[in-house]
């Protein structure tokens, strides 16, 4: 989990962005102009930050020189805009955004902007493992998501580990079974995350909120389960 800040004018992708990575597992700060994010970064240095490019008090690069110029810019940083040009994103870059996302945009992009962010963020570190050791923290995702300790290969408990459904039933109880099964075991391995399981299933978020109410998931198992 990180402490992302979102720094965008536009209060529909803000609220999304925050969506989304809170749906992921971080903690999300919301920002609406430079003063804002400059007041953020002063309380405390966050893990990453999206920043829009065009913003009406102070533009994205340029607030992004100013931390690099006063020493502030010791976190990833991935800059984002809808009409950005190719000399705004390579100037941009030059002075130490990490990546660049073009609006709109999609979810796939987002998520591995950020994973790849995260990821070389935590090669700058080094923290206290589960025992208390100091571990590298140039990790995986998967070891950061659980404390540097890596989760044991799944295994094949046989039949009697697996869900079975009995079939001398009316037609709709036993689909009704088989999809709470279904989106049950989807929810368990995405560690409760909606949008991994929207994105799984290829159904719509809103859609599938509603279907998952329909059939009675517990939604709040699969985020137990996937921060054993």
């Amino acid at each position: 989990m990180a402490n992302i800040l979102v720094v965008d004018d536009e209060l529909g992708i803000r609220d999304l962005l925050s969506e989304i990575l809170n749906d992921e597992g971080h903690n999300v700060e919301l920002a609406e102009n430079a003063a804002q994010a400059r007041a953020a970064r002063n309380r405390g240095r966050p893990d990453l930050v999206l920043l829009d490019i065009w913003m009406p008090d102070t533009d994205g690069v340029t607030l992004l020189k100013e931390w690099s110029t006063t020493g502030l810019l010791s976190m990833p940083v991935i800059m984002m805009s809808g009409h950005a040009t190719i000399d705004t994103a390579v100037e941009a870059t030059r002075i130490g955004a990490q990546a660049f996302l073009e609006k709109p945009i999609t979810l796939q992009k987002l998520l591995k902007a950020v994973e790849q962010g995260l990821a070389r963020e935590g090669t700058r570190k080094v923290m206290p493992g589960p025992t208390g050791a100091v571990v590298s923290a140039d990790l995986t995702v998967e070891a950061a998501m659980t404390g540097g300790v890596l989760l044991p290969a799944a295994q094949d408990l046989g039949p009697a580990g697996r869900q079975s459904f009995e079939l001398d039933k009316p037609l709709r109880d036993a689909r009704d079974e088989f999809e709470k099964a279904y989106f049950e075991f989807h929810l368990a391995n995405e560690g409760g995350s909606m949008t991994r399981v929207a994105e799984k299933t290829g159904l719509e978020r809103t859609h599938l909120y509603r279907k998952l109410k329909q059939l009675g998931v517990d939604l709040s198992r699969g985020k137990r389960q996937g921060h054993i």
